[in-house]
């Protein structure tokens, strides 16, 4: 796999109440991958950007949905979504600087 190709592999991180819960009861982090990726090149694009240790990844493809507006209507894109388990004791750090950030602003409430 070439260093472009692992740069297009991962789009973003889904940061969602329910990925937050997998993160912290399960090592799980979520991300928006491309639609032809496949397990193999995710494990080793997360593993080479994120410098963690990946155990199992799973993928799912969620279909898009048809949207209307007025009297026309449109399809939103599908997209691939791969849940990543990380070995025990593995930690991604911008999931991290989220948490803070939480933290900070009900500190200044």
């Amino acid at each position: 796999m070439s260093a472009k190709n692992v740069y297009s592999v991962l789009s973003r991180p889904v940061v969602t109440e329910k990925t937050t819960i997998q993160k912290e009861d399960n090592n799980q982090v979520s991300f928006r991958v491309r639609v032809d990726a496949n397990k193999v090149e995710i494990r080793k694009a997360v593993e080479k950007l994120l410098g963690v240790k990946v155990t199992a990844v799973n993928t799912l493809v969620t279909r898009g949905k048809t949207r209307r507006m007025g009297k026309n209507t449109g399809r939103r894109s599908n997209w691939k979504k791969a849940i990543v388990t990380l070995a025990p004791g593995e930690d991604v750090e911008f999931f991290d600087a989220l948490e803070n950030l939480d933290e900070l602003e009900s500190a200044e409430e």
